[in-house]
């Protein structure tokens, strides 16, 4: 019976492939029911039941599984030729699990409306609308570094610690609630990676725990990269997956902020591509 139960949860990423790729198909759906309506939930549960501790819960699961998965293949390395079918079920049923997890928890994300569309933005521009643009950030941004150090020549030193700054940050999602309702963020869960050192020989300044909703920063970055990457993590919390999405959010949260070195550091890496 034991063993039939493992061949219906291996089985079922069958179906559970299927439904996904069938909801891909209509994203007002996923926005409305899914983005809009058990996500928010899911999500609010689980930061406020781990936001609280004071380390990465998701970094304990990950270490654990990978280190739990490299001993289960190193005690079974012999079962994948004596007994394949089984030993392929096994493997194949951890990968059922982990997979419906994966799109209950959060991804299903991928597939919501784009964002251009709920903001009712025109996605189309011109070589010469991104020139203009980016000639008015390099501008703000020399006049914020005037504002901080007063000369142009001097270095912007951050007046925090990095636990300061990954605290400060949903002060700037704060100030785009009046603007942005769905913006809104409730039940603080940012965290300095425990697997910082990894993710920095992998190029990631941060990343997001699909199961756990936990946001994490790599606590090696730089720290004026601190705050554009809690903010940009904060996005994929609140539920836009896409990268270029969440950096768009990110830009707003960070600028809108009271803070003038959140300012300064979300223009100042405007051009810097977020490996999150």
């Amino acid at each position: 019976m034991f063993k039939n139960k493992k061949q219906i949860i291996a089985l079922a990423i069958i179906p559970a492939f299927i439904v996904v790729k069938i909801l891909a198909q209509f994203p007002a759906f996923i926005e409305t029911y899914y983005s809009n309506g058990l996500y928010p939930i899911l999500s609010k549960m689980l930061r406020y039941c781990l936001g609280w501790l004071p380390f990465s819960f998701g970094d304990f699961v990950y270490s654990f599984a990978i280190i739990y998965s490299i001993r289960w293949l190193i005690i079974n390395r012999k079962r994948a030729a004596k007994d394949f079918k089984n030993w392929s079920i096994d493997i194949l049923a951890a990968v059922s699990i982990v997979y419906v997890a994966f799109h209950l928890f959060w991804a299903m994300n991928y597939y919501r409306l784009p964002l251009h569309q709920n903001l009712n933005l025109d996605p189309e521009y011109t070589t010469e609308a991104l020139i203009a643009v980016s000639e008015k950030l390099i501008a703000k941004s020399n006049t914020l570094h005037l504002q901080i150090v007063g000369h142009d020549s001097m270095k912007v030193e951050f007046p925090y610690t990095k636990n300061e700054v990954i605290n400060k940050t949903p002060l700037g999602y704060k100030a785009l609630e009046e603007d942005f309702p769905h913006l809104e963020y409730k039940g603080k869960s940012i965290k300095k990676s425990l697997l910082s050192w990894p993710l920095t020989y992998m190029g990631f300044s941060g990343y997001l725990n699909p199961l756990t909703n936990e946001a994490h920063v790599n606590s090696f970055i730089p720290i004026f990269k601190i705050a554009t990457t809690a903010s940009h993590e904060v996005a994929h919390e609140l539920g836009y997956a896409a990268e270029n999405e969440a950096n768009f959010i990110a830009c707003l949260a960070a600028t809108s902020h009271e803070d003038i070195y959140f300012n300064y550091s979300r223009l100042h890496v405007w051009f810097t591509p977020l490996f999150t």
